[in-house]
């Protein structure tokens, strides 16, 4: 049986090029979201970086970007396709690794295919590494995806309702849900885009 907590896993995947989540260029929604101004420029953390696309293009709108990958080819890849001058901060780790430094440091947490590619049993852990990394403000801009409900993965099927309540449980608030008109044709209909926000005070968790 394929071990998805593997690094090895996803290294093969991308030698192997079975990409199927690689869009090959930035997502539509995002770079959308990004022009009508619903973004101010600060840090953004990118979980699940894969080659890189998102990360560079919210560097290239003056984000200071940290972009995180747990595949070591991913990350080679995502280095060869970034110019040096852009202000990405390229990291090879597994995120439920990233070190104490990384807390409440980011303005944003950028998602899309990595919460559907970790094993289900650890989106609590997940999001607890949201909320730790997230300045008190920051917010969660999530492609929440795929919104099916077959068996197995990865992509493990997303429930928005299930996502959005175990962020709430955490102390975040949803401040925009929407099912995008300009998602890739495959797609349609099978994501949405969220903007979850850390609640500046919260008194279950410590800060």
């Amino acid at each position: 049986m394929d071990d998805y907590n593997s690094k090895t896993f996803w290294d093969q995947r991308y030698e192997q090029a079975n990409t199927p989540w690689d869009l090959g260029g930035p997502s539509p929604p995002f770079a959308r979201w990004l022009r009508e101004g619903n973004m101010t420029p600060g840090r953004l953390l990118v979980l699940g970086a894969g080659r890189g696309h998102d990360a560079r293009l919210f560097a290239r709108a003056g984000f200071e970007v940290t972009a995180v990958d747990f595949s070591e080819t991913a990350v080679s890849a995502m280095r060869s396709l970034t110019d040096p001058n852009l202000p990405i901060d390229i990291v090879q780790a597994d995120i439920f690794d990233l070190p104490a430094s990384y807390d409440q440091q980011f303005d944003y947490v950028l998602e899309y295919t990595c919460y559907c590619a970790i094993d289900p049993s650890r989106r609590a852990d997940y999001a607890d590494l949201v909320r730790r990394v997230l300045k008190p403000g920051g917010q969660l801009v999530a492609l929440a995806f795929p919104l099916w409900d077959r068996e197995g993965g990865p992509p493990f099927a997303v429930s928005v309702a299930e996502m959005v309540q175990l962020f709430n449980d955490r102390g975040f608030e949803l401040a925009h849900r929407e099912r995008p008109f300009d998602s890739v044709r495959p797609r349609q209909g099978n994501e949405e885009l969220l903007v979850l926000e850390r609640n500046i005070v919260f008194p279950r968790f410590s800060p």
